[in-house]
């Protein structure tokens, strides 16, 4: 059997989660362009979410 993959997805606030690739993607997020496995997404993850605030709160001022 083979290691299930993951999607990485992102929302409208720019915050990133990883998403079962055989599964529809919930409303309000969208794929961020990285599959593979759960740890590869994880580290692709932590390379580009380096500002943890949500989107709203780091244009806010």
């Amino acid at each position: 059997m083979s290691e299930p993959r993951y999607l990485v997805v992102v929302n409208d606030e720019e915050q990133y989660s990883l998403w079962d690739e055989t599964m529809p993607l919930p409303g309000g997020w969208r794929a961020a362009g990285f599959a593979g496995a759960k740890a590869d997404c994880l580290a692709h993850i932590e390379e580009i979410w380096t500002d943890m605030r949500p989107l709203s709160l780091r244009t806010a001022g």
